[in-house]
């Protein structure tokens, strides 16, 4: 005889939620998901932010390309297909951390609306927080810090956002930052502020 089940997924009902964590932390969870460019600035503004919110006892986590294509996408290329399905993943990753109580910084090119709309809903549109590191394609092959841009003009990297593959800016972002007209540091600071005002706003726990 079979039993029938009456809960598709029980443990679910079992497990320490979302609340229990963020309480045991004192802090609550966002997702803060930075777009732009190859080389705009987002790596460099969120290990700034991690360490700043670190300082103020606010635990973190960031995503990039180094620590998930070469993990848990690294069998992902760049087609169409396959930028969406990375950045479905990377969003389904971001809410188990959210889920955790972590406060997690994504730096993903992600260069459609629609992509973004995509993680935003798997996340919720209450908890991202869309930071648009804003940086000319001009701008960024000039600084070329990881040598993409030589590799693009030369036809090594194909479908290469900007060059051969579009670009579409965030209609009404959370945060902008032009890190053309900004040093590093202010670009970090300036995303602090904003990040720590939003924190401490929605917090229902026990402010830092």
């Amino acid at each position: 005889m079979t039993t029938k089940a009456t809960n598709i997924h029980p443990v679910f009902d079992r497990i320490l939620g979302r609340e229990d964590k963020e309480q045991f932390l004192h802090q609550n969870s966002k997702l803060i998901w930075m777009t732009g460019l190859s080389g705009s600035g987002k790596t460099t503004i969120a290990i700034g932010l991690e360490k700043e919110l670190q300082k103020r006892g606010y635990l973190t986590q960031i995503l990039d390309g180094d620590n998930i294509r070469t993990g848990i996408n690294k069998n992902l290329g760049f087609s169409d297909e396959d930028r969406t399905e990375n950045i479905r993943r990377i969003a389904e990753v971001s809410k188990l951390f959210l889920n955790c109580g972590i406060i997690t910084i994504n730096c993903f090119v992600s260069p459609t609306i629609e992509i973004r709309d995509l993680a935003k809903n798997i996340v919720g549109e209450e908890d991202f927080l869309e930071v648009y590191v804003n940086a000319s394609y001009q701008e960024c092959e000039k600084r070329d810090v990881k040598g993409l841009y030589k590799k693009a003009r030369n036809g090594e990297i194909k479908n290469f956002t900007g060059l051969d593959a579009p670009f579409e800016a965030p209609e009404n972002p959370f945060l902008e930052i032009k890190t053309s007209e900004m040093t590093p540091e202010e670009s970090v600071e300036k995303v602090v502020n904003a990040i720590l005002t939003k924190l401490i706003k929605d917090s229902k726990v026990e402010n830092k």
